[in-house]
């Protein structure tokens, strides 16, 4: 073979050789593309860096004083890696050799667990390992072993990374922390509703947690969890920023208070539930708001807000409808209706009282009795021919605007233009309209701030540290709910309620001419208001012998500081009395609130003001 034919098949092997291993690649792609590209797919994913928000810390929220009424605590879940390799060395001896003083340990720091449990908890998960350490994705798909299916606290987590092994740290011992916040209310139940919930994903779900979550949650921080150097590292892209303080204008000594005197109330009665809520007269701050409802075992706490739920008022819309027919000229206070102890039937409709008798009584006593009768008739000879009129009055005092938005949820009143006569007559007494607690205590504080009505609220304002973000004020909502003549004369009215010891519904309880219980009247502080007691409408009919009862007033009369409503839910105990179960609470609140905070005594011939703290 010549030079040149050498060449030529030189030449030739090596086009071949080339031509096969394009062959061979081309096969290859082909192969990788189409027959193995699943599980190279998943060998990328396995590679690429995570994304990990980091959760930051959720501000807290506070009362009047800066006290803690909910705060974030740290908080841990605690995990076990048997996969690492350092625990498979040796012949599995480093494992074995601390397994018992771990599970000791482990038991007496969390103690639903003996050391029998949590030894058998890791002999397993270690006989399972096989000595694979886990990568970031197994561990969370659960790897991991969960040694305690709760949070533990800061202090729990010092003391387990002390154990034997474990204060080696997480590549000799495979132990690990991840951390989850804990939002604990240090006053434990009050204003627990109030103050809501939030998700496990750090999201407010009620309350004021949700209503200001915005300020309260913070902003998300960023981590890419990366493969750096056989291990899995958590790299930072975005520091979290932390939340916002809130300070409301809550008291927590007043919120004791409140939810004490309710508590007792509900409990002697056995009622369904209760509310009550605290006001700060001429500025609109809930100094104190409590919702309990009766458990399984007789047992109360809160549980839904009925503080911004609506329902049918009974006799506290006396007042209203009185006002309106005050203001309009359609009565006076002297006018006089009389009133059947069989009832009075009017369009094939019964009224009835709670206390019958044959007389005849002044609107103004008819008040202080809270006659159904007397305030039907008032109500139809004042709107008979126009109920309109009567709505649009209410319209014009402000009783059916909307006066609550900071808890989710807070409904708006229902009172409808009444189609009829009946509906009409029963609407004077609290029937055929929706009002919520806070609205009702919204009017009735009205009154007592000499006829400005005020949005209540519940934040003062928000805070980063020491720097106010946003604040909160007093918001007039009616500069004039009537006429000055008008706002005497109701003062005078609801002063009889309480005061009148022969026709007060909140007066005294007597027994054989003796004074039993003084209800809303007090010895400290004067207290007026209203009764209201209403039958529950239940499987489509009104329950002659289920109730809902209220007293709302305001004191000191002379000079009012407080407005507070307390309602009852269908109490189910013997001989409950509005003016008895539900004054008596307003009573004790007055007292003590009184002497928590300092309240106006006569000097001479003026009020002076005495602060007690």
């Amino acid at each position: 073979m010549d030079s040149r034919q050498n060449a030529i098949f030189r030449f030739a092997l090596v086009f071949l050789l080339i031509a096969a291993g394009f062959v061979a690649v081309l096969i290859y792609i082909i192969r990788i593309q189409w027959f193995e590209r699943d599980k190279w797919m998943q060998m990328v994913d396995t590679q690429k860096p995570n994304a990990t928000i980091i959760a930051p810390q959720r501000g807290n929220i506070l009362d009047c004083d800066g006290r803690l009424l909910a705060s974030s605590i740290p908080g841990y879940y605690v995990y076990m890696d048997t996969r690492v390799p350092a625990l498979h060395q040796g012949g599995d001896t480093l494992f074995y050799r601390y397994v018992d003083s771990i599970a000791t340990g482990l038991a007496r720091i969390l103690p639903e667990k003996s050391a029998a449990e949590y030894k058998k908890m890791m002999v397993k998960s270690f006989h399972k390992s096989n000595g694979k350490t886990a990568s970031g994705q197994q561990r969370e798909n659960g790897s991991y072993l969960k040694l305690c299916p709760h949070r533990v606290s800061y202090i729990q987590k010092r003391e387990i990374e002390k154990l034997p092994l474990f204060r080696r740290g997480y590549y000799k011992s495979g132990l690990r922390f991840e951390g989850a916040p804990q939002r604990k209310k240090p006053f434990g139940s009050l204003a627990s509703r109030t103050l809501g919930t939030i998700l496990s994903n750090g999201k407010g779900n009620a309350g004021l947690e949700k209503t200001f979550d915005d300020y309260l949650h913070g902003i998300d921080g960023l981590a890419l969890r990366e493969r750096m150097g056989g291990k899995w590292e958590d790299v930072s892209v975005r520091e979290a920023v932390n939340g916002y303080d809130l300070v409301t204008t809550l008291d927590a000594n007043l919120l004791d208070i409140t939810e004490t005197a309710l508590r007792g109330c509900l409990e002697r009665t056995q009622a369904e539930w209760g509310c009550c809520i605290l006001m700060e007269s001429n500025t609109g701050k809930i100094r104190a708001i409590s919702n309990l409802d009766r458990n399984i075992d007789g047992s109360y706490s809160e549980k839904a807000n009925h503080a911004v739920t609506r329902v049918e008022p009974g006799s506290t819309f006396k007042t209203i409808a009185m006002m309106a027919a005050l203001d309009d000229g359609k009565v006076n206070l002297t006018d006089t209706f009389e009133v059947y102890s069989k009832g009075w039937t009017y369009l094939n409709a019964r009224h009835t009282d709670a206390h019958p008798k044959d007389t005849v009584y002044t609107l103004r006593s008819a008040l202080a009795v809270s006659s159904n009768i007397a305030f039907a008739k008032m109500i139809l000879s004042s709107y008979d021919k126009n109920a309109s009129k009567f709505v649009d009055k209410l319209q014009n005092m402000g009783i059916r605007d909307s006066v609550y938005s900071e808890i989710p949820g807070a409904q708006k009143p229902r009172i409808d233009v009444p189609k009829d006569a009946v509906t009409l007559s029963r609407m004077a007494y609290g029937y055929s309209v929706e009002l919520t607690p806070m609205q009702i205590l919204t009017f009735y504080n009205g009154i007592a701030n000499d006829g400005k009505m005020i949005r209540p609220y519940l934040v003062e304002r928000v805070m980063d540290d020491d720097e106010v973000v946003r604040e909160f004020g007093t918001e007039t909502l009616k500069g004039s709910m009537c006429r000055r003549s008008t706002l005497e004369e109701m003062k005078l009215a609801l002063h009889d309620v309480v005061w009148d010891n022969h026709l007060g519904t909140a007066s005294v309880r007597t027994w054989a001419g003796r004074v039993v219980d003084y209800k809303a009247q007090s010895k400290r502080v004067h207290i007026a208001g209203k009764t209201g007691t209403a039958q529950l409408f239940r499987n489509g009919r009104y329950q002659s012998r289920e109730h809902r009862m209220t007293f709302v007033g305001y004191f000191p009369e002379e000079k009012p500081q407080y407005t507070c409503i307390c309602m009852v839910e269908h109490p189910t105990t013997y001989g409950y009395d509005a003016g008895y179960d539900c004054g008596s609470v307003v009573r004790q609140i007055a007292e003590k609130t009184i002497v928590y905070a300092g309240h106006y005594i006569i000097k001479g011939d003026s009020l002076v003001y005495e602060k007690n703290r």
